[in-house]
């Protein structure tokens, strides 16, 4: 594989997070009766942690193993948040939700290390396949989609991208001497006036932002878009796209065995009685001394409280003291993509027999981005689609039998006819799931980041922010999650 910024998977892009899909398969989860706290909760504890995905349990197992008391709460009745496993009727397991791993997410590799979930790569052999209106369908090796009218552009603007990315402070996005300009235009405003062939380079961007945000270009803060890419390493690798988007040696190198959801359950079973699930919170008190968490299964009085929960939920609780106003205003301009993700399941890899590496990128239709999904030993086949942003107001909205003939249709496009024949087709509209209603992540609108952003870690009294989109690196991934974790237990950690 060459070093190229527009490899195999450059525009797949940011599915670690994203993809969430139930079925007519098992959804893997935490039984309530083995793993959440019976009866009424305790009355007094030093922490209470509100949501149970990854970011909520690393803070909350942090936080205990200090020998302070901790509840977890978490309103679903499993753990896991945006991570989730799916059982296929054949009895093997793909993600539903978070799935890859690749370079420079360290904090996610060591806890999987050290849980003993161990790692796969992604399918990565044979030949990709480019569907485009203007140049018909091509079968092309190496790492660049073989389109003419739209290669220059996209090479030039896409390294233009790493550069000023480079530049972009990954805690403080908006102190850079340009934040103002590039937070007042869209990603498709900047393609539109920096591109010759600006339309084909914005429909094939459609490719990266779909999947990796659930939007579009012209809905996304260009300002957001660099700090995104700059997040996109660690604090020894500088963030580029490529490494945010590829393969190989990029975001989606690597699932987990079993799917990655096993790292949330073996977190919540070291936790145990720690862990509360089937408690949405509904309120938090700050008084002189402590927090009072008013959650569905009892009331809970705590010293500090960590709030580990997706954005649009936030705006949910009531607060007294009410909310801070730029953190109210931020979270009400946090808004989380619209995704849904499609698999057809097949008896076999069939596209692996024909030379395919099971990706495919298409400038229409309802599949933009496809890639092989098959668990670790091949069998079955899966192929999986991701319906973002304006695919997804288009598909999202259809009647599930007509969106799964798009959808075969697509694959059977860039595949081959037998796709038009899976032995299952799951699917899940994320923004139907009303504990966090949209996915892959929550993003920023033009004007946002620059004028309140910098209120995304501030605590607000004894109340402290955790969640993948409070993380310097990573965010929207789950190694953003366990860095956020981390970080939150430090900071109440410090102050207890």
């Amino acid at each position: 594989m060459t070093s190229s910024p527009f490899s195999r998977r450059t525009l797949l892009g940011g599915a670690a997070l994203g993809g969430l899909a139930v079925g007519t398969g098992t959804l893997t989860g935490l039984d309530s009766a083995a793993a959440s706290l019976q009866g009424a909760l305790p009355r007094h504890v030093d922490v209470v942690v509100v949501g149970g995905g990854i970011s909520g349990l690393v803070a909350a197992r942090r936080v205990a193993r200090q020998g302070r008391r901790v509840l977890l709460v978490e309103a679903r009745h499993r753990v896991g948040g945006r991570v989730l496993n799916h059982r296929l009727r054949e009895g093997a397991t793909i993600e539903s939700g978070g799935a890859f791993i690749g370079p420079t997410q360290t904090h996610i590799a060591a806890l999987a290390r050290e849980l003993g979930v161990p790692t796969f790569k992604e399918y990565n052999t044979g030949n990709s396949v480019y569907i485009s209106s203007t140049t018909g369908r091509m079968e092309y090796a190496g790492t660049v989609p073989p389109d003419p009218t739209i290669l220059p552009d996209a090479a030039r603007l896409l390294q233009e991208i790493d550069s000023y990315a480079a530049e972009i402070p990954v805690d403080a996005p908006w102190t850079h001497p340009r934040a103002a300009e590039w937070d007042q235009m869209t990603l498709g405003e900047y393609i539109r006036r920096n591109a010759v062939n600006a339309d084909g380079v914005e429909n094939l961007i459609r490719c990266w932002t779909q999947p990796g945000f659930g939007a579009d270009p012209s809905e996304l803060s260009f300002l957001y878009v660099l700090w995104y890419v700059a997040c996109s390493g660690n604090e020894k690798n500088l963030g580029t796209f490529s490494r945010n988007s590829d393969t190989e040696n990029g975001a989606q190198e690597r699932r987990f065995v079993g799917g990655s959801q096993l790292i949330p359950l073996r977190l919540a079973e070291q936790l145990g009685d720690i862990v509360a699930l089937a408690a949405p919170v509904h309120r938090i008190e700050q008084k002189d001394h402590h927090a009072v968490v008013h959650t569905g299964r009892g009331t809970v009085t705590a010293k500090r409280v960590i709030v580990a929960a997706p954005p649009p939920l936030v705006l949910d609780i009531d607060w007294f003291p009410k909310l801070p106003a730029r953190r109210f205003e931020l979270l009400r301009h946090l808004d989380m993509g619209q995704l849904m993700k499609c698999d057809a399941v097949y008896e076999r890899p069939f596209w692996r027999e024909a030379g395919l590496n099971g990706f495919g990128i298409s400038d229409s239709g309802a599949v933009r981005a496809a890639f092989d999904n098959s668990p670790a030993p091949g069998d079955p086949g899966v192929l999986l689609a991701f319906v973002g942003g304006s695919t997804w107001r288009r598909y999202g909205v259809q009647t599930r039998a007509k969106r799964r003939r798009a959808v075969l249709e697509g694959f059977a496009a860039m595949f081959g006819e037998q796709a038009l024949h899976p032995v299952d087709y799951v699917e899940h509209d994320w923004t139907h799931e009303v504990w966090t209603r949209g996915g892959p992540v929550a993003n920023y609108a033009p004007g946002t980041m620059v004028q309140l952003g910098s209120a995304i870690r501030r605590p607000f009294g004894r109340v402290h922010w955790a969640g993948t989109e409070t993380s310097t690196y990573w965010t929207g991934y789950m190694d953003g999650a366990v860095r956020s974790g981390q970080r939150a237990a430090v900071e109440v950690l410090e102050r207890l």
